[in-house]
């Protein structure tokens, strides 16, 4: 084997081992990624029970109820579609109806997002671009929101 084959063998294995590297490490990132659905995104995809997802939207006003041993259940809606919540825990100090919330977890068989994370906005000038995304393809989108919406995540004076 001359000098220039051995280089190309070499060459061409360490590409191989490279793109077998960054086949597993895109296919371990799969399952820990978790994208942003709105009520409306639920409905159309008819995500499967026991897939992990964030569902954003607003927190329907009038369905929030405190339970027993931090037991919470509200509907989450983006002004098309509402999907019922179950939590349980300590919620977020800004957590409240009306207010933008993206929880984390799954669906149950009966149709019921179980949550093991909830985030609320952190303050009163910020949205999440997802929910105003969401409430914009709606048609729920209001020009109060315009202002929170392009703000930084800090607010007006960070």
């Amino acid at each position: 084997m001359t000098r220039k084959q051995r280089r190309l063998t070499l060459i061409g294995g360490g590409i191989g081992v490279l793109a077998i590297a960054v086949a597993l490490m895109l296919n371990a990132f799969r399952d820990s990624i978790v994208f942003f659905n709105s009520p409306t995104d639920v409905v159309e995809k008819h995500i499967a029970p026991g897939t992990r997802i964030r569902l954003g939207g607003l927190v329907k006003t009038g369905t929030l109820v405190r339970g027993d041993h931090m037991n919470v259940r509200f509907d989450v809606t983006d002004g098309s579609h509402e999907t019922k919540v179950a939590y349980q825990g300590v919620l977020p100090d800004l957590f409240r109806e009306g207010q933008g919330v993206v929880a984390e977890g799954a669906f149950d068989g009966t149709g019921l997002f179980n949550a093991d994370t909830i985030l609320a906005k952190h303050d009163e000038t910020y949205m999440p671009k997802e929910v105003a995304d969401a409430l914009k393809k709606s048609g729920h989108w209001k020009d109060g929101y315009a202002q929170r919406a392009a703000m930084p995540v800090g607010g007006p004076n960070k």
